[in-house]
């Protein structure tokens, strides 16, 4: 024995190879749940599904031209991004048939 009682002797310890059969893998998993671990994969994410509308924009404008672009998305029932994206549209399409 050794002179302390709490020690481990590293050199006779012994390693494994572990089991990864999908036998075993199930079997470990169904042990698992009946011992009352939970399942650890990944879980469909909760919450709010994220914008596809992630670009910024920080105009500054003139307060009345606020106040309309404001006015007109209340009055509409949709965010201000959606007024400026119909604008930006509109622009996009005279602009090309200017052309």
């Amino acid at each position: 024995m050794a002179d302390k009682p709490f020690s481990v002797d590293l050199g006779r310890l012994k390693s494994r190879e572990k089991d990864r059969s999908a036998a075993a893998v199930e079997r470990v998993d169904r042990t698992g749940e009946e011992l009352g671990f939970v399942d650890r994969d990944p879980v469909k994410r909760r919450g709010r599904k994220p914008s596809p509308r992630t670009g910024q924009v920080h105009a500054k404008v003139l307060p009345h031209v606020a106040e309309e672009i404001a006015a007109e998305a209340r009055r509409r029932g949709v965010q201000q991004g959606v007024v400026l994206e119909e604008a930006w549209a509109l622009y996009k399409s005279l602009e090309s048939t200017a052309d």
